[in-house]
């Protein structure tokens, strides 16, 4: 417990105010735009170490995916989810032996080259190519492996379901019952890595208020978006998070 009450206690108010951020933004996200989690996750590496910033986002991630699994229970693509199980499995694989070597600056570089790619892709003209096997195993690869070294799977799946042509409630159902099953999944690699220890995971806990308040602000946003807008705002912040980690 001394080592949680010495990371409480490193935060400043501003970095307490920033984790507040992070988790509206994190709840908000998990009930209407999705590429916003992503914004959250760096947030929150500019205030606590990298690899424990991990482990933060991912409690805070799994609180918000109690509630949009219930909010979008009728809305779920359960073949989809269940073809891309596998490759995420091989994919949190290969980011958990990545996450015992990398260093921070090259875990941010690696994250944001990976978006940058994705976005290029996406404007490809041949839409009906995320219709391929190949290239949903390929996509689901790429999110287990984005979301076990920093959480950032959700910016791969968001394009995949884009590409795919999801409405916006079966894009938000699909994404919130499979990262549920991700973040789950991600819980035992962390421990054995050393990254979700009692102290990270108690301030993710701590933050959940924010989180479930997030949460409710996007069930009363999603209604008020349509469905052009809401594919224009998820690749808008995918791309403002692939520059910054990039470049910032």
């Amino acid at each position: 417990m001394d080592s949680l009450a010495t990371l409480w206690a490193s935060l400043p108010l501003s970095g307490w105010l920033v984790l507040a951020l992070c988790a509206l933004l994190i709840g908000f996200s998990k009930t209407a735009l999705g590429g916003l989690a992503l914004v959250a996750v760096v947030l929150t590496s500019q205030v606590v170490a990298t690899k424990d910033s991990t482990a933060v986002v991912l409690v805070m991630l799994l609180v918000g995916d109690l509630v949009a699994t219930w909010t979008y229970r009728h809305d779920v693509d359960w073949r989809l989810i269940g073809r891309l199980i596998p490759p995420v499995l091989v994919g949190i694989g290969a980011g958990a032996l990545f996450l015992n070597w990398v260093d921070g600056p090259t875990l941010k570089r690696t994250m944001g080259a990976i978006m940058v790619v994705l976005l290029v892709l996406g404007l490809w003209p041949d839409k009906l190519a995320a219709h391929r096997p190949g290239v949903g195993m390929a996509y689901g690869g790429l999110a287990g492996f984005t979301t076990m070294v920093a959480n950032g799977g959700g910016p791969p799946m968001s394009l995949y379901l884009l590409a795919r042509k999801y409405d916006k409630l079966r894009f938000l159902g699909t994404t919130a019952w499979f990262f549920f099953a991700v973040n789950l999944i991600k819980v035992p690699f962390s421990m054995a890595n050393g990254i979700l220890r009692p102290e990270t995971a108690l301030l993710g806990v701590s933050l959940a208020p924010v989180v479930l308040l997030g949460t409710w602000l996007g069930r009363l946003a999603i209604r008020r978006i349509n469905q052009v807008t809401f594919e224009k705002l998820v690749t808008a912040f995918v791309a403002v998070a692939a520059v910054y980690l990039l470049f910032g």
